[in-house]
């Protein structure tokens, strides 16, 4: 008897605690579980470590300087390789690293070596180059094939350029960029998410402007 009751009491804890797992794993899921298109905090790791954080935020580097078709093109644009190098042909890691190297060469009485980030060591064999970041012609210039992170359907058409000509900060559908290390998606880039941004753009205005941001289907879908 008393081993049918202990048998009896460990298989409802059993039971108990597997239905308190079961609610945590759903609780989980469902805070997790996103509807079909919505890629809300996607963060895929890119080819080269690129900080968001340190260009856009401490450097305060204009988001178009990179993203040059901004307010030109439907699409921002993912920047050529080239516009790195604009600084990059110089840059080539950063000045604490450069100062540790000036300080062994000081120390070992020797010349400085050339100091070159890993991260961009990646840029110039993406391009092609030699030691001295002149075009190599035994190397392949492939590019950077970097990872996109927003992406809407196909049957959802947008354009840059009235957003960010009527002064839309990128920052409210990007969110903070120039405080993040690797970006991330931040907004959902939901209809309703759109709608609700447009709908409050008209009664508030951006900017201090008065805009017309129309709610019909035919903005967004032909």
């Amino acid at each position: 008897m008393l081993k049918t009751f202990m048998g009896r009491t460990i298989l409802t804890y059993v039971l108990v605690i597997g239905a308190l797992l079961s609610v945590v794993a759903l609780g989980m899921a469902v805070r997790t579980y996103h509807l079909p298109d919505n890629h809300q905090g996607y963060e895929p790791r890119q080819p080269i470590a690129f900080s968001h954080r340190l260009h856009a935020g401490e450097l305060s580097i204009d988001c178009r300087y990179c993203h040059t078709a901004g307010d030109k093109s439907r699409h921002a644009g993912i920047p050529a390789a080239s516009v790195c190098m604009n600084c990059h042909k110089f840059v080539t890691a950063t000045i604490g690293a450069i100062r540790a190297e000036d300080q062994r060469a000081e120390k070992e009485q020797r010349a400085p070596r050339p100091v070159v980030s890993p991260e961009l060591a990646k840029l110039y064999e993406a391009m092609g180059l030699d030691d001295a970041r002149k075009p190599d012609v035994n190397k392949k210039a492939d590019g950077v094939v970097w990872v996109k992170i927003h992406n809407l359907p196909d049957y959802v058409y947008f354009d840059h350029r009235p957003h960010v000509n009527a002064g839309v900060a990128c920052q409210t559908c990007h969110g903070s960029v120039e405080t993040m290390e690797r970006v991330r998606q931040v907004e959902n880039l939901s209809m309703g998410w759109c709608v609700n941004c447009h709908r409050q753009a008209n009664q508030i205005g951006v900017q201090g402007k008065s805009v017309n941001a129309s709610t019909d289907c035919t903005a967004c879908h032909y």
